[in-house]
């Protein structure tokens, strides 16, 4: 028990089991090492939400025995497709199939994936090597309610292309990660980043909004690369002070991406790491200080920009129907639209800090 527990860590690389249908079945804990996403967020998704669009006909063609996957005519989808994004499901009966130890049923080969940790392409490629197995336990039914023989699933090992060098070995064990709704109010964080900033997760979503733990003087900065990340999927480099709860200040350097569901953005990663207090002036002094709007005047509302973001409605289209919700122009600190400041704004946020933390 204790060998296939402390398995994932000994490797360069995570376990990965993946159906005929292309759905992961199951991915070690160490795939966040690699590849930035949670266990949680992978299992029971479709693989090819992560790989490569050049490289995903190879992935199904390994997924099949004789490598060879049903193809349909252009610009149509064969059945099994219409039920699963990017599946190549056929169903066997096991005599059709060689042994399950046949060197037939062995698998290498290299796909890139999506990486959250990665600030230059976005995508790290993986050598995938193993083989296709039997997965029990399905109990999957045909169309007239029988029960389906297991089926053949991918068991791989997955490791980078190119093995790391002795500086990421060394600041990946600095590095945590958090989760966000796509406004930044924080949803979860590594154990890593309890440690260093102190929170539980409880703590963390107690506050709202995750602008609440930033630092005066980085919100617009952080704000502007917000606003960058909803627009094009990432928010590039990003240097900023987080809030400890021993009232400290750390600087952090953060990039985020966001993830997608059935091609819609459904949450935030970020990925960051600590930085020394040198380090992070000298960032602060290289800072651009042209902003795209304006601190005071409640322009700077959480990602609201002059640029419309495709795919997401204008929360201030319809301005002229608040009549109804005039509880929302009170936030928790009793900030009222009265005083010309939005409660949405970040100049709110500030205002809602405790004041001794400066």
């Amino acid at each position: 028990m204790y060998l296939l527990i402390s398995l994932p860590q000994a490797l360069n690389g995570f376990i990965l089991v993946v159906t005929s249908e292309g759905l992961i079945f199951y991915s070690s804990h160490t795939i966040q090492d690699y590849l930035g996403f949670h266990q949680t967020d992978v299992m029971h998704q479709s693989i090819f939400e992560l790989i490569h669009t050049e490289d995903q006909q190879e992935f199904k063609r390994n997924l099949h025995w004789a490598l060879n996957p049903p193809h349909a005519p252009k610009g149509e989808l064969s059945p099994e497709e219409g039920k699963s994004v990017g599946s190549c499901a056929v169903t066997y009966k096991p005599d059709q199939l060689p042994p399950e130890n046949s060197s037939f049923l062995e698998r290498s080969f290299v796909c890139r994936f999506r990486c959250l940790l990665d600030n230059s392409s976005g995508f790290l490629a993986l050598n995938l090597q193993g083989r296709l197995k039997f997965l029990h336990g399905q109990n999957k039914r045909s169309e007239d309610g029988s029960v389906l023989p297991p089926q053949l699933a991918l068991f791989a090992i997955s490791t980078p292309l190119q093995p790391p060098s002795i500086l990421q070995i060394r600041t990946k064990n600095m590095i945590f990660r958090t989760k966000h709704k796509l406004d930044f109010t924080p949803l979860a964080c590594d154990a890593k980043g309890k440690i260093v900033l102190g929170y539980t997760e409880a703590e963390l979503r107690m506050r709202g909004t995750g602008y609440q733990f930033i630092h005066a003087a980085d919100m617009l900065h952080c704000a502007e690369n917000h606003v960058r990340m909803m627009k094009t999927g990432e928010s590039g480099l990003t240097v900023f002070r987080l809030l400890t709860k021993e009232n400290r200040w750390k600087w952090v350097q953060a990039n985020a991406r966001l993830v997608y569901k059935n091609g819609k953005p459904e949450y935030i990663i970020v990925t960051q790491r600590p930085l020394v207090d040198e380090e992070g002036g000298e960032h602060l002094q290289k800072r651009s200080m042209h902003l795209p709007f304006t601190f005071a005047t409640g322009e700077a509302l959480l990602y609201h920009s002059a640029y419309p973001i495709p795919g997401f409605p204008d929360p201030f289209k319809n301005k002229g129907k608040t009549s109804k919700s005039k509880k929302t122009s009170h936030n928790c600190e009793g900030l009222s639209q009265k005083n010309g400041i939005n409660p949405r704004s970040l100049m709110s946020t500030v205002m809602q800090q405790d004041k001794a933390v400066y």
